[in-house]
């Protein structure tokens, strides 16, 4: 899906002039350095498309003064990512589409995408939305959404503390994957596997839960055990077998687990869509809930991202 002209791999960034935009550029420029690779900052103006019978849809030319604002975005975000990181290639790109569609056609399967969670267009609010639940459930590679009130927007070089949850679905395997991956590459780093015990069990309790009864604790904790040693023992590798993991079980709803869990991480992994996901729904409820209820940085993983770190 990645636009020939940008190469791979890098981190692109969306930017639009907000504050929640300049600390996801902050975010992505320090992600882009340790990463060795290019910083990529989008900025869309989202033309609107003009169809007619006779012609392919094209996009509207945008006025002089548009363009001239988008460019100022694109050059101050240049200058402010290249002052934090000197090091850093960084490029440009003024893009007519809208912010998901602008991102993914410019972004493949080793790149990140980082965008905040509230621009200029509310992009906050467009997570509950088609916007950017499509670019988190859509796009190729991870893509990490930056809380604007975020006090420490841009991430130390030391070690992370990296939240992950796991249902035992394929999406939250790739989450571990790429947070084990994610911590072998922050020395001393640390990954917190979060499950929460509301999970299907292998037999239907519906009936007797409605004449009152409940799974023994018992039953439900061997469970969440085995199914979180389970997927831990699918992802460790070579790379990653040194990485320091534990593990927080418990009965709490899977967005209330994780938000309280990663409150005081660097970083929450969640998959695209867990084993409650409805097939067809661009992104499942727990990653909706959790980007709008985390005040830290959440990385999404589409189900065909690769784990690149």
């Amino acid at each position: 899906m990645a636009d020939e002209r940008t190469p791979s791999p890098k981190v692109a960034v969306g930017v639009d002039g907000s504050e929640s935009a300049r600390r996801a550029l902050e975010w992505a420029a320090a992600e882009a350095e340790h990463r060795g690779v290019p910083l990529y900052v989008v900025h869309a103006l989202s033309m609107p498309l003009v169809a007619s019978v006779h012609t392919t849809p094209t996009r509207f030319h945008p006025s002089r003064e548009i363009a001239e604002q988008g460019r100022r975005f694109l050059d101050e975000s240049a200058e402010h990512a290249r002052e934090l990181r000197p090091g850093v290639r960084v490029e440009t790109e003024l893009a007519l589409e809208e912010p998901s569609l602008a991102l993914m056609l410019r972004t493949g399967r080793r790149d990140m995408v980082v965008v905040g969670s509230r621009g200029l267009g509310s992009v906050r609010a467009a997570l509950a939305g088609s916007s950017g639940v499509r670019l988190a459930a859509r796009a190729e590679c991870p893509v990490v959404v930056v809380p604007h009130h975020r006090e420490r927007s841009i991430p130390h070089p030391g070690p992370e503390r990296i939240v992950v949850g796991v249902d035992g679905s394929v999406d939250s395997r790739n989450a571990l994957d790429f947070a084990m991956h994610r911590a072998a590459t922050h020395e001393g780093s640390s990954v917190v596997v979060v499950h929460s015990w509301d999970v299907p069990l292998p037999f239907d309790t519906g009936s007797l839960t409605a004449s009152g009864w409940a799974p023994p604790d018992d039953l439900l904790e061997r469970h969440s055990e085995e199914l979180v040693s389970g997927v831990l023992a699918e992802v460790v590798d070579d790379a990653t077998e040194g990485v320091d993991v534990s593990a927080v079980r418990t009965r709490h709803a899977p967005v209330e687990a994780l938000v309280e869990a990663g409150a005081e991480a660097d970083l929450i992994v969640i998959g695209s869509r867990g084993r409650g996901g409805v097939r067809g729904m661009l992104l499942g409820s727990v990653s909706q809930g959790v980007l709008h209820g985390a005040t830290v940085p959440v990385a999404v993983l589409p189900r065909h991202a690769e784990a690149a770190n």
